[in-house]
C-alpha cells in the first residue's frame, strides 16, 4: 500500500506543476514550450529522489507496463500501481481547476492541460506514432537508467527528468506530450466534467500509445541487454 500511495502522490505532483505550468503559461513557441517541458521533467526528478526508493517512482502506467514485461514487478502491483497512477492524475487535474476557478486565472490551454491532435492536424493516425516514438525514447532511457547492471542511480532520477523534457520539447507542438496514460485521463476526465467533452474524444490515442511505445521499449532493451535469468 505505501507504494501505491507514493505513485499516487507522484502522479498527482506531475499533472498538478506540469499541466498548471501549461494551464498558466500556455504551450506557445515563444517561451511556453520550454517552461512547460521543464516542469515536467522537473516534477520527476522532484519525486524520483523522494519516493523512488519506496515505489521506484514510475508515476506512469507505460513505465509499470514495460518494468512488468521486464519481470521487475508482479501483475497484481501492475494493478495497483496504475490504479494509483490514474487516481493521482485526477485528483491532481481537480485542484488545478479549483485553483484557476477560485483564483479566476484564465487556463491557457483551455482544457486543463489535456492532450490534443490539434498539432496533428486531428490525425488520429499521426498522434499515435507521435507518442509510440516519444513514449519509446523515454522508457528506453527509464529502462536504460534504472538498470540493476550499471549502477546509475545516484543521476538515474536526473536523467529520466531530462529525457522527459526532451521529449517534451518535440511533442508539445505536436501533441501536448502524453507519454503517460494516467497524465492524460486525468485532466480529460476533468475538463469533460467541467463541460469540455473534446480532449476526452481523443484520450484513446494518448492511452493505447504511450502503452505501445512502452510495450515496445521493455521488449528491445531485453533484447539488447538481456534478461536477468539470462545473466
Amino acid at each position: 500500500m505505501r507504494k501505491y500511495v507514493s505513485e499516487c502522490i507522484g502522479t498527482f505532483v506531475l499533472v498538478f506543476l506540469g499541466c498548471g505550468t501549461a494551464m498558466l503559461v500556455g504551450t506557445s513557441p515563444d517561451g511556453g514550450y520550454l517552461l512547460t517541458a521543464l516542469a515536467f521533467g522537473l516534477a520527476i526528478v522532484a519525486m524520483a529522489y523522494s519516493i523512488g526508493n519506496v515505489s521506484g517512482c514510475h508515476v506512469n502506467p507505460a513505465v509499470s507496463l514495460a518494468v512488468f514485461v521486464r519481470g521487475d514487478m508482479s501483475g497484481k502491483d501492475l494493478a495497483g500501481y496504475i490504479i494509483a497512477q490514474v487516481i493521482g492524475a485526477f485528483l491532481g487535474a481537480c485542484l488545478l481547476w479549483l485553483l484557476f476557478l477560485i483564483g479566476g486565472v484564465t487556463d491557457m490551454t483551455g482544457g486543463l492541460g489535456a492532450n490534443g491532435l490539434a498539432g496533428v492536424g486531428g490525425r488520429a493516425s499521426v498522434g499515435l506514432a507521435v507518442e509510440i516514438v516519444l513514449t519509446f525514447v523515454f522508457v528506453m532511457a527509464v529502462l536504460g537508467a534504472t538498470s540493476s547492471k550499471y549502477d546509475h542511480k545516484p543521476v538515474a532520477g536526473l536523467v529520466i527528468g531530462l529525457s522527459l523534457v526532451l521529449v517534451h520539447i518535440l511533442g508539445i507542438g505536436l501533441t501536448g506530450t502524453s507519454v503517460n496514460p494516467a497524465r492524460s485521463l486525468g485532466p480529460a476526465v476533468m475538463a469533460f466534467i467541467t463541460g469540455n467533452a473534446e480532449p476526452l474524444s481523443s484520450v484513446w490515442v494518448f492511452i493505447v500509445a504511450p502503452l505501445i511505445g512502452g510495450l515496445c521499449a521493455a521488449l528491445l532493451y531485453d533484447a539488447i541487454e538481456g534478461r536477468k535469468h539470462e545473466e
